[in-house]
């Protein structure tokens, strides 16, 4: 199991404005060893409102780092043109010389489809869609449309440096672990709305379709957790329960923005963010020191993850978390000399 870095900022909470934790922990993560980058497609909110196209950021992470995968967590796929999606990505790809990665999402907000009003019906059809059809224009396949007079086909350009992985992406939905399995491609997830024992019943049936399908692929479950690693577990919680019940607020109400500010609602909002901060600050969540997280990752590898996406961003100094990405590094390396001891290699 590998560890990587996931942004998903509240611009509202944020206490320093621009990308600087973005590109200075990209390059620590590199340095570091970390897996992946994960940036977020969001639009018209401040939640998440900083990364409008991960397509962008990701070219921004090529151009200062030299080995770690650059991922999109997730690309709106119903919200683009099918070539643009696949040109964008073929750029990130071969500037980052084979690095690029995405996983596809029907969309979460409805006001996401100011961008493309006709395609909301038919979000999840689309997103679903969108893994063979991107597969084919990679491999070359021409781009056929029967719009212009005369009906045509067209080379899509550049081609990607090698073949780009995809994931799909899900709150916990089985008929998407499902639909990962047959199209053989990753899932990214999280523990929002499922908790682990549910995740790893999804896992054990993502696997099970691959293997019906005839594919070898063991598959690539991608979980994302709130994460802040400190000297200690109790310094860790104490600093970080402030800033992620800030974050987990300003979620709720993009979320369930109907009947915000009655106090009713505030109230029941209240309740419902100091249980998930509390989850996400225990068994849900990798916030912590390096010694005491190990049997976090142990936990979450037993429920068939192969990936945790740390979300890094909610709210604490740039700094902190800065020194949270060398952390990260440093219990990504402790958990493979450990896990490489417990295989016997």
């Amino acid at each position: 199991m590998r560890l990587s870095l996931f942004y998903f900022a509240d611009d509202t909470t944020a206490t320093e404005p621009g990308y600087r934790l973005l590109l200075e922990g990209a390059r620590l993560a590199d340095r570091a060893g970390l897996e992946a980058v994960w940036t977020p497609e969001r639009h018209f909110h401040g939640f998440g409102g900083g990364y409008p196209n991960p397509s962008v950021t990701g070219a921004a992470v090529a151009a200062v780092t030299e080995r770690i995968g650059i991922r999109a967590g997730s690309v709106a796929a119903p919200l683009h043109h099918l070539v643009r999606l696949a040109e964008e990505w073929a750029v990130v790809d071969n500037l980052s010389r084979g690095r690029a990665g995405i996983s596809l999402a029907p969309g979460g907000s409805p006001a996401d489809f100011v961008l493309n009003p006709q395609a909301y019906g038919e979000r999840k059809r689309i997103a679903l869609d969108t893994v063979e059809q991107l597969r084919r224009l990679w491999r070359g396949e021409p781009y056929r449309t029967d719009v212009m007079e005369p009906a045509g086909s067209y080379q899509v350009l550049p081609r990607p440096a090698g073949e780009i992985p995809l994931w799909l992406t899900t709150t916990g939905d089985p008929s998407v672990f499902r639909a990962a399995g047959v199209s053989a491609t990753g899932v990214l997830t999280h523990l929002m709305r499922q908790r682990l024992p549910q995740l790893k019943e999804q896992v054990k049936i993502y696997r099970e379709q691959l293997a019906a399908g005839g594919s070898t692929w063991h598959g690539h479950v991608t979980l994302m957790v709130h994460t802040y690693v400190d000297e200690t577990a109790e310094l860790a919680v104490a600093r970080a329960r402030p800033s992620l019940t800030r974050y987990l607020m300003s979620a709720m109400d993009f979320l369930r923005p109907e009947g915000a500010g009655s106090p009713t609602r505030e109230a029941a909002t209240r309740l419902a963010v100091r249980s998930a901060a509390d989850r996400y600050l225990g068994p849900d969540g990798l916030v912590g020191s390096v010694d005491s997280l190990l049997p976090a990752l142990d936990r979450f590898h037993d429920a068939g993850v192969d990936e945790l996406a740390c979300l890094i961003d909610f709210g604490l100094e740039p700094d902190a978390v800065l020194e949270c990405v060398t952390r990260l590094g440093q219990l990504n390396t402790r958990w493979e000399r450990r896990d490489f001891k417990t295989l016997g290699r």
